[in-house]
């Protein structure tokens, strides 16, 4: 019974550490919302969508953004406001998100 007990216990405390692991993702992920739609799903053509994408894809997107390899509008300013922690969390965010 004791295990048990204790085994439940753990489990919950693995359960509420993930959360707020996808509550510091999702904070992050809704600063990206007013361009790239709710939950990383555009709804204009000029602008990508990012839900689905490869989590690689999307920090290698960031990443050039940032360090001035890929050219756009906005998102070279936005990018050099982000550390590589970030990229990350928001990669895995947008990556776990349907189409």
């Amino acid at each position: 019974m004791i295990v048990r007990l204790l085994a439940a216990a753990l489990a919950f405390a693995a359960g509420g550490a993930h959360a707020q692991e996808n509550a510091a993702a999702r904070s992050l992920a809704a600063t990206c919302a007013a361009c790239h739609g709710t939950d990383g799903r555009s709804v204009t053509q000029e602008v990508p969508s990012l839900a689905g994408l490869p989590r690689e894809h999307i920090v290698a997107q960031m990443r050039a953004f940032r360090d001035g390899t890929q050219a756009a509008s906005i998102m070279p300013q936005i990018a050099k406001g982000y550390t590589d922690t970030q990229f990350e969390a928001l990669a895995d965010y947008f990556a776990r998100r349907p189409r």
